[in-house]
């Protein structure tokens, strides 16, 4: 017999994890959440998500002090030091997992903290770092074990110059040069941090362009700021070796280039959390970064008493949407069907400095599909909040077809973007004809802000129609 019983156990406790657990809560079934952390929150709030971006904020806030002409002299004398940064990062993480310990203990969720393995489909043991191993039975499970960065055989990740996404949060040195293998989101997010810290960054790309699957007009203003600010890239390269030694690190690629700096972050994508399960029970075989394969509901095959979400699943890895296809998954097995809609369209938002958000579709894939488009651009020089503030570097682009002004994609890149995403994607989400370009024409904005992006960028997209 089960040492506990309930209609769901939730395995992981990030973002996908509490959005199963609160809403399966909301929604009547008995509720029982598996951690192996101490604290909640998963790899989003400790060692991915809200630890870059507390990073990334801080240094943001120091340089825009720095470049107020009332007080940017005095503090060009003091320098912030990665640890220190480092200790800040760390009281937003122990807010946030404080914060969702409170949830589950006012809605009665049952945590449990240890490693979770299915002995059977249906009974799931929970073994913790000390003590006895207790047993779960459940109708339903949800895989919500996240992703951790992905490690190759040949680095030494145990060398003290060696770095990924996990291990750079216990870096107690300020580093005074890196090398970032891997330009995805991660390696430009840190790219942008190290860099505004002073560091001298070499950011190496395995591809021949940052981010391919942006927008051209935003990658092209990323690339040009990366480089203005004095990042070095380095396209079109692969490594062979890297030599780590005590007085820093040798990063050998393919092209006969060799490059040395203090410190190497590894950021070359993630892996699926899935090693250990006991999937095998299932007759599921994760592939071979970890990740599992799921239908449309998020069952996992041959095994629908299951479902994955969050990173596991791939694309879209967001924290975002994971929370989404937790709250989805919830509504599906309390009911039978999900009266929770997911957007079809999910924003991206990349925390570089400047940082990007998008959300629909690029110029090149409507100009594949043979789209009649047209665009519009509001430059943020242009505008006086951002005049005012002193950060003028940007832009807003709106997408629209010529015909219907439909809006079908947005894509905006500089201070803020994050956040003005969301204003062009509440119309964008209206079934023609609520969704169309003139909204921004016609509706009133706070002057001055930076939401008037989307009345500039309108008109100068309708003044480009004959």
């Amino acid at each position: 017999m089960a040492d506990v019983e309930v209609d769901l156990l939730v395995i992981g406790s990030g973002p996908g994890g509490e959005g199963a657990a609160m809403a399966a809560n909301k929604l009547g079934l008995s509720v029982a959440l598996v951690e192996r952390d101490p604290l909640v929150g998963g790899s989003c709030t400790h060692r991915a998500t809200i630890p870059s971006k507390a990073l990334r904020q801080l240094v943001s806030q120091y340089l825009e002090l720095q470049n107020c002409p009332m007080v940017g002299g005095d503090l060009r004398l003091r320098r912030l030091t990665f640890p220190e940064m480092l200790e800040h990062a760390g009281g937003v993480i122990r807010n946030q997992a404080e914060l969702r310990r409170g949830y589950y203990l006012r809605n009665d969720i049952l945590l449990l903290c240890g490693t979770a393995r299915f002995r059977e489909p249906h009974l799931i043991e929970v073994i913790p770092e000390s003590g006895a191993t207790k047993t779960v039975s459940a109708r339903d499970v949800v895989l919500a074990v996240g992703s951790r960065p992905y490690r190759p055989d040949d680095i030494d990740f145990a060398h003290p110059r060696i770095h990924d996404a996990d291990s750079i949060l216990g870096l107690a040195d300020h580093p005074r040069s890196l090398i970032i293998y891997g330009a995805g989101v991660i390696g430009c997010e840190y790219a942008s941090i190290f860099r505004a810290m002073g560091a001298k960054v070499n950011l190496v790309n395995s591809h021949d362009r940052l981010l391919s699957y942006l927008d051209h007009d935003i990658v092209d203003a990323l690339g040009y700021h990366f480089r203005d600010e004095g990042i070095r890239l380095r396209h079109h390269e692969t490594y062979t070796a890297v030599e780590a030694g005590d007085d820093g690190v040798v990063l050998h690629l393919r092209s006969g280039k060799a490059i040395k700096a203090d410190y190497l972050f590894w950021a070359q994508g993630r892996t699926g959390n899935t090693a250990g399960l006991g999937l095998e029970v299932l007759g599921v075989e994760p592939n071979r970064r970890g990740g599992l394969e799921t239908d449309a509901d998020y069952r996992l095959p041959g095994a629908g008493h299951v479902r994955a979400v969050g990173d596991v699943v791939g694309s879209p890895s967001l924290a975002s949407a994971a929370y989404d296809q937790g709250r989805y998954v919830a509504a599906h097995i309390a009911t039978g069907h999900a009266e929770v809609r997911l957007g079809a369209d999910v924003p991206t938002g990349i925390y570089t400095i400047p940082e990007i958000s998008c959300l629909g579709r690029n110029e090149r894939q409507l100009t594949d599909a043979r789209i009649p488009y047209e665009v519009g651009h509001a430059f943020f020089r242009n505008l006086a909040r951002a005049q005012i503030t002193g950060v003028t570097v940007g832009m807003l682009k709106l997408l629209f077809h010529r015909e219907s002004l439909e809006i079908l994609g947005i894509h905006c890149f500089g201070h803020q973007a994050s956040e003005i995403i969301h204003i062009g994607q509440a119309v964008m989400a209206q079934e023609p004809p609520a969704n169309n370009l003139r909204y921004f024409v016609n509706t009133t904005f706070n002057y001055p802000t930076m939401a008037e992006a989307y009345r500039v960028a309108a008109l100068n997209g309708l003044n480009r129609l004959f």
